[in-house]
């Protein structure tokens, strides 16, 4: 009888009943089975459950990571390797950090920085009103502090502030607000470069003193305007007149206790549309002073909308401003003051005005003639066509405004051929000066004006990525524009027969008997009165005060100077030529690759094409 049962690790277990054996015999066989299984050699598995982890006498020849098993030599040299080259990379460091080095410091800042520092200083030996604190011009004191109230006859009773013109102590607002735009322009185009030579918030000051002077000769909360307190003193002596004024009088401006008249005008398109240009280029400088900002382009938009309304030259029938300042024509105005408007506040309207044909046919953009192209304070066409090739550049607006913006860059383009030295547009002295007002006296002003339009210009090629331009056949690179406006600032900086700088305190050898009356008279407590001053006008001995920064008026046709106190025409500074020598300055000034500021001037200016409309919405079943 056989019986079947289950073992359990699965198989049939058979367990016969007849041959059943007795419990020695059943041992006996399982040991001799035992002893059969130990013949047979076991593999690592095995041995492993059976025996226990046990000493391997041999060393692995793997290693186990966990995600992969590598060779262990493979694995040896690996770890090796990284240890001595993190070693080496430690000790290296650590003997270039230890040893001394020779430290490349700043390279030191070139003339035209340490020339602009100067520049800039002459606005501040310049201000009327109550001084602010740190003027940092020691001679200088509150000035002029009854401006506006001592004219019984003017309505505009607040009037002190500003900037004197000159050497005297007449503030005649036509040039000053030249200067202005010249200088806003200035930091708009080159804003990094001030930054660079850490006169950013000084010229900012210089710009917003002259501003908020402005801003007091009209009322400027006003949308619609009839007046505008154009000047504060007078100078006419013609006739022998003896009466006590600012040109016959030698008197320091904190001594004045003369008189002084304010001109009030009520059609001066010229002065208005001007001023609407300091005010609108200057709301572009304090575009992040919003309240400000806005205050300036209020103003500059009703000072617009005066002027073009009220037609008329404001230095005509021979008034006070027509013998120092007298204004050719308000047309380049026009086109000037609608350029600033437009770029102030994207207002197309501007840019029409600024752009029509007959406006350019007006301000004289087709007659030619031997002073096209120099631009000063009274004429702005020049940099108006610069201006507006800029848009052209940049923005290319097209149709309509294509027409007379293609016409100025043509214009433009002229012009800067006429400043170069092959052509014969305008004559040269032998020490290279360019005579721009074609060798009449007080040359510089123009030079510098010219200098800052042609570094301009070649920034405005190089940002578009243009090498240079055309004149006539010949293709012209912009370093020969550059080379220009160089070579015309080095011989004002010292570089020029005389080997004399013709601003005050730079180098050595400089003008020291500028005609300027707060500079010639000492600051000794004792006060001069009208003619009691005469002495030190006549004097032949040094200004006891260096007027530094002053670019005085400048050489004769034949590269010759006298350094004489009483020649106005060789040794008197003034507003408007120290803000063109500042603007040339900044734009010569450090590193060519830091270039212009593409953007800031059109922040106001929407978009030239309108945008698309949004896609329409997706379709729904």
């Amino acid at each position: 009888m056989s019986m079947y049962g289950r073992d359990p690790w699965g198989g049939p277990l058979e367990i016969n009943a007849a041959d059943s054996a007795t419990d020695d015999d059943r041992s006996r066989n399982l040991q001799d089975l035992d002893r059969a299984a130990l013949s047979r050699p076991l593999d690592e598995t095995q041995q492993s459950w059976l025996l226990g982890p046990s000493e391997q006498k041999k060393k692995k020849r793997y290693v186990d990571l966990g995600c992969i098993i590598v060779s262990r030599k493979i694995f040896v040299w690996t770890v090796g390797t990284l240890l001595v080259s993190g070693f080496l990379a430690g000790f290296i460091t650590l003997i270039v950090k230890t040893v001394p080095r020779h430290h490349h410091g700043k390279p030191p800042p070139d003339n035209y920085t340490l020339a602009l520092h100067k520049a800039l200083m002459f606005f501040n030996a310049q201000r009327s009103g109550k001084l602010p604190k740190h003027n940092n011009v020691s001679w200088r004191g509150n000035s002029c502090l009854q401006d506006g109230k001592s004219d019984t006859s003017t309505t505009i009773k607040d009037l002190v502030g500003g900037y004197y013109d000159a050497g005297d102590a007449i503030k005649f607002n036509f040039p000053a607000s030249f200067a202005m735009t010249m200088l806003s322009w200035s930091v708009i185009e080159y804003s990094a470069k001030y930054e660079a030579a850490g006169e950013l918030n000084h010229i900012k000051e210089v710009i917003k003193w002259g501003t908020d002077y402005l801003l007091k000769t009209f009322n400027n909360s006003a949308d619609k305007i009839d007046k505008i307190a154009a000047q504060v003193g007078v100078g006419d002596t013609s006739g022998g007149s003896t009466t006590p004024n600012d040109h016959y009088c030698w008197m320091r401006p904190e001594d004045i206790d003369y008189p002084r008249p304010v001109f009030e005008c009520h059609s001066c398109s010229d002065l208005a549309a001007e001023m609407a240009a300091a005010l609108a280029s200057a709301s572009i400088v304090f575009k992040d002073n919003k309240a400000y900002s806005q205050k300036l382009v209020h103003g500059a938009r009703t000072l617009f909308q005066f002027s073009r309304d009220q037609r008329g030259r404001y230095s005509a029938g021979g008034s006070d401003p027509a013998l120092f300042y007298n204004s050719s024509s308000y047309w380049d105005e026009f086109v000037w003051g609608g350029a600033w408007l437009y770029y102030a506040t994207g207002n197309s309207s501007y840019l029409q005005l600024a752009t029509h044909p007959k406006l350019a046919k007006h301000a004289g953009a087709f007659w030619g003639g031997p002073d096209y192209g120099v631009f000063s304070w009274d004429n702005k066409l020049t940099g108006a066509q610069v201006l507006l090739s800029r848009l052209r550049l940049f923005l290319s607006p097209g149709y309509p405004y294509e027409e007379i913006l293609s016409t100025f860059h043509n214009q433009t383009s002229i012009v800067m051929c006429s400043y170069l030295p092959i052509f014969t547009s305008f004559n040269r002295t032998k020490g290279g000066l360019i005579q721009l007002n074609h060798g009449r006296p007080q040359p510089l002003q123009y030079v510098v004006n010219a200098a800052f339009l042609a570094t301009l210009f070649s920034d405005y090629l190089d940002a578009a990525d243009t090498p240079g331009w055309y004149c006539g056949p010949n293709f012209y690179s912009t370093d020969i524009l550059r080379e220009f406006a160089k070579t015309q600032i080095d011989y004002i900086l010292g570089k020029n027969p005389r080997k004399m700088s013709y601003i005050v305190g730079f180098g050595n050898h400089y003008p020291k008997h500028v005609h300027h009356r707060g500079a010639s008279i000492p600051k000794n407590k004792i006060r001069y009165n009208c003619k009691g001053g005469w002495k030190w006008r006549d004097s032949k001995k040094p200004n006891p005060n260096t007027l530094v920064g002053a670019m005085v008026a400048g050489p004769d046709r034949h590269d010759g100077f006298h350094d004489v106190r009483t020649n106005y025409n060789y040794t008197e500074p003034t507003l408007a030529g120290n803000a063109g020598l500042v603007a040339a300055l900044v734009a010569l000034s450090g590193d060519k690759t830091t270039g212009i500021d593409k953007n800031t001037i059109f922040s106001a200016v929407p978009p030239m094409f309108p945008t698309p409309p949004p896609p329409p919405a997706p379709w729904k079943p």
